[in-house]
């Protein structure tokens, strides 16, 4: 076969072309730090790029869900803590109404006293935290409690609508806990209610068998008028009461906040854990990507000074072998 100078020619700038693309493509994977730049180049390696990022991306969600759920329950421990101090005094005046000293003046200062405990829990227990009522439940926009005054007595309640059918259904949604999503199909509970402070001993509630601070409160306010739980009748035995049954109460119901505190502890350390594994989790993504979209960029320097003298040493090739005579001119 006969080789022409056309075909010397076709030939180098073929190869030059290759040559160039080569280095083209080196010095943008160099300049990009990235072994791709678009699907095609490496489809294998663009779909776990795709994956890998899609991970890191909720693993960062989750981060921010532990974070915010960790800072919902301390505020909640704090407060918790508040409603202790609150039942603690109550209590304590309660046992200073078994005093056999102890007159009608006096047992009328301590249910004052108690009346503003009452104003100042419910104050507590609507505690609003990033927008968020803490004892709201799933209805965390409106305020879970109110309070009344009841013939010159503070009475405790939900603050819900007069309607039945609506109040069951906001009732419902004060009692529920807030969740959130900490790892992939890990959903945990982070809130605490106020029907869960309110509610502190199984059964149905009334002011005469009290299983709900609400009633109980009733209950010990109507004693110190020496009446009835109910307030209904006058009660000689209603001064016995306030150191017998009430007091029993408020130690139950300081019994329950306990309880609940320690939950929210163990709660708040499960969240610790969750967000140490998150972070191992996203340092072993982000190893894992760097590993598989990220170039070496030693290797790819010398790969583009080779590049670089191949394509050279085909310029100097190509200009001793394709020598221009007087007749390319012609």
């Amino acid at each position: 076969m006969r080789i022409t100078n056309n075909m010397l020619t076709n030939n180098f700038l073929s190869d030059m072309q290759n040559n160039l693309q080569n280095m083209q493509k080196i010095q943008q994977q160099m300049t990009s730090g990235k072994v791709i730049s678009k699907a095609s180049d490496n489809p294998f390696i663009a779909a776990r790029s795709m994956q890998l990022n899609s991970q890191l991306d909720a693993n960062t969600q989750y981060s921010s869900n532990i974070k915010d759920a960790s800072n919902y329950l301390s505020t909640t421990d704090t407060t918790l803590g508040q409603v202790g101090n609150a039942l603690t005094r109550i209590n304590e005046l309660l046992v200073s109404t078994g005093n056999a000293g102890f007159s009608d003046q006096e047992r009328q200062s301590v249910k004052d006293e108690i009346n503003q405990v009452i104003s100042g829990l419910s104050q507590t227990l609507n505690t609003n935290f990033d927008g968020k009522y803490l004892f709201g439940g799933t209805r965390g926009t409106t305020k879970p409690l109110t309070t009344t005054d009841v013939n010159g007595n503070t009475k405790l309640d939900y603050n819900v609508s007069d309607d039945t059918t609506q109040s069951a259904k906001e009732l419902n949604m004060i009692g529920k806990s807030l969740s959130t999503e900490i790892s992939q199909g890990v959903t945990m509970d982070y809130s605490v209610s106020a029907t869960d402070v309110l509610k502190y001993k199984s059964g149905d509630s009334t002011a005469n068998s009290p299983t709900d601070l609400r009633d109980l409160f009733q209950s010990i306010v109507n004693h110190l008028d020496g009446n009835k739980a109910d307030g209904t009748d006058t009660d000689k035995n209603a001064t016995n009461l306030l150191t017998t049954d009430d007091l029993q109460g408020i130690q139950d119901a300081a019994k329950n906040v306990l309880k609940l505190r320690s939950e929210v502890g163990a709660k708040e350390n499960r969240m610790k854990d969750a967000l140490d594994n998150n972070t191992t989790q996203t340092q072993n993504l982000t190893t894992i990507l760097s590993k598989t979209e990220d170039i070496d960029i030693t290797q790819k320097t010398m790969e583009y000074a080779t590049a670089q003298t191949v394509y050279l040493a085909s310029l100097q090739t190509s200009a001793r072998v394709i020598q221009p005579t007087l007749l390319d001119y012609l």
